[in-house]
């Protein structure tokens, strides 16, 4: 009896709405299940010329059955610079490279990437230094950044095109960005 005269209260409809409300609100924002779920990418990475040696796929998706040039040339594409990912508020592991493609044009390419899932990543190119531990974890939207898109996918290879107006020289590390909590789940420092 008592249980039907509180359910006819408004107060107690009111109660059940906020609560439903803020129920669905926290789902749509932590989206805890990304926790539990992998986003894999298995993109075609960039053959790369390097000094001194043939060009040579690198990567795990590189083509197969095609010839390699016997030395490397002006149209090959080349390794502008590299690094391996350090955690911060995720475990991240893989590594990060900026390479100059026949044409001219810039892509940073994440190869063998592994991180956790979550909501809003982004790629960021950014002027901050690479910081373990906590740290680090929240430098990356203090200087200069420039975002290449928001992450394919968790774990594997994937590129993203660097648009031609963008100045590279003071770019030096690469995060893969939480945009909804300004958080770092991984950089790399490109060297």
């Amino acid at each position: 009896m008592l249980s039907r005269r509180l359910f006819r209260t408004p107060l107690t409809w009111i109660a059940i709405t906020v609560l439903a409300a803020g129920a669905a609100f926290g789902l749509y924002w932590f989206q805890p299940w990304k926790l539990l779920t992998d986003a894999e990418v298995a993109e075609r990475l960039t053959t790369v010329a390097t000094p001194g040696s043939s060009a040579a796929p690198t990567g795990s998706a590189a083509p197969t059955g095609s010839a390699a040039p016997a030395s490397p040339d002006a149209t090959a594409a080349t390794l502008v610079s590299s690094g391996d990912f350090i955690s911060h508020e995720h475990d991240t592991s893989g590594s990060a490279r900026i390479v100059r493609t026949a044409d001219g044009r810039h892509r940073l390419e994440l190869v063998g990437l592994n991180t956790s899932n979550g909501p809003d990543l982004r790629v960021w190119l950014t002027d901050q230094p690479v910081i373990e531990g906590r740290d680090g974890w929240h430098v990356f939207d203090d200087g200069r950044w420039v975002e290449l898109g928001r992450l394919k996918g968790n774990v594997g290879d994937q590129g993203y095109a660097i648009p031609d107006d963008v100045e590279l020289t003071d770019l030096t590390s690469v995060s893969i960005w939480c945009k909804r909590f300004a958080v770092s789940f991984g950089a790399a420092t490109l060297g």
